[in-house]
């Protein structure tokens, strides 16, 4: 129970103890603030909503520091809530005096020095940290709930789709056993890390399928990480028989290596994603191809799945995506809109009608 006591300099202390029975106490100048904050002490005791003041006397940094060895992050995931830390301004403050205005000064900041997709990550990455502290007991509630953050990129004006001659000369230009791996990105839209991480048995020879099984990861370590892909990443991939004579071809002047059987080995094992794409941007420049990175490769075999006419789940199973709301989140401004689908319609029914092509038809109707 709360009790109040008047004292000798007119003020009036609320006295209380914690869940774990240690005294707590406030200040009061009134009589009827004090009795509302002993009523409100009590109410969340008894519910289970009691938020021990001193709790938030941590700083944003230090309960990070110890929230994060509990969550179930990929090492990339690490990497980059460790970035987004690194550029919180008030990281170092309390968590009790963490306001809104702290989040929105830094959010306001982040937008005129990054792109609107990278200050959303860090925001969401401390946001959830926040999160962890109201979900702990450590604050009431989350200061970054409501602050609202600049808008997503749309696809189309960040995406970069190279053309098929583009994605020939690169691999024209790259060393042999380099070819396959480009290949496999352009041709299967695999990721670099899922690139590099393909091993031998993920290729069904006769049933012509690759199979993404996992992905390797270089956080700025020396040793390469082989963990699971993406959520929802894990898939079979069929392909053409044009790759799987070019993979047949670099298992057998090539080789794979260790154990494992690696398509593509690296110092420690497998091929890193940063040696990967350190090698992409050099053979890119022999060939003289500029402003195209390795994953602009999974936008072009997307592409291409889509103007072949491949519809949403088809390709979402084949690029691996955890939803097919997330691939129309990517890619639904290269799909035709519902004018040009009816437009293609009826113009098949007329020339069905007139029993000629559409050339005919509009000649004979000029």
């Amino acid at each position: 129970m709360a009790s109040i006591q008047k004292r000798t300099s007119g003020k009036y202390l609320v006295r209380w103890r914690n869940e774990e029975n240690k005294e707590r106490s406030k200040q009061f100048d009134l009589m009827r603030d004090a009795k509302r904050y002993a009523a409100q002490i009590e109410t969340d005791l008894a519910r289970g909503d009691y938020v021990d003041p001193q709790a938030g006397n941590i700083t944003l940094r230090d309960f990070y520091d110890d929230w994060k060895q509990r969550q179930l992050w990929t090492s990339n995931t690490t990497y980059n809530s460790e970035r987004a830390m690194k550029r919180v301004d008030f990281a170092d403050t309390p968590l009790n005096r963490i306001r809104r205005t702290h989040v929105e000064s830094w959010v306001k900041g982040m937008s005129r020095e990054y792109m609107p997709n990278t200050t959303r990550m860090h925001f969401q990455l401390v946001s959830a940290v926040l999160r962890g502290a109201v979900a702990d007991g450590v604050i009431v509630k989350n200061p970054a709930a409501g602050v609202r953050i600049p808008k997503r990129e749309a696809a189309e004006s960040t995406m970069t789709i190279p053309s098929p001659e583009e994605v020939g000369s690169v691999i024209d230009a790259a060393e042999e056993w380099f070819q396959p791996y480009i290949a496999l990105c352009a041709f299967a839209g695999l990721r670099r890390g899922e690139a590099c991480g393909i091993q031998l048995a993920d290729i069904d020879f006769l049933g012509k399928t690759i199979r993404a099984e996992r992905q390797i990861q270089h956080p700025r370590r020396k040793t390469p990480e082989v963990i699971p892909p993406k959520r929802g990443s894990k898939r079979s991939i069929p392909v053409p028989e044009d790759l799987i004579v070019m993979l047949s071809e670099h298992v057998k002047n090539v080789g794979v290596s260790g154990k494992e059987q690696w398509l593509f080995p690296g110092k420690h094992g497998p091929l890193s994603p940063d040696s990967a794409y350190a090698r992409w941007v050099n053979t890119a420049e022999s060939a003289g191809v500029e402003g195209v990175t390795l994953h602009d490769l999974r936008h072009f075999f997307a592409s291409g799945l889509i103007a072949a006419g491949c519809d949403v789940v088809t390709v979402q199973r084949a690029m691996g995506h955890s939803s097919a709301s997330m691939t129309l989140d990517v890619y639904s401004h290269l799909w035709p809109d519902a004018a040009d689908r009816t437009r293609d319609a009826v113009s098949g029914l007329m020339q069905s009608s007139f029993g000629v092509g559409e050339d005919q038809v509009r000649t004979e109707f000029q």
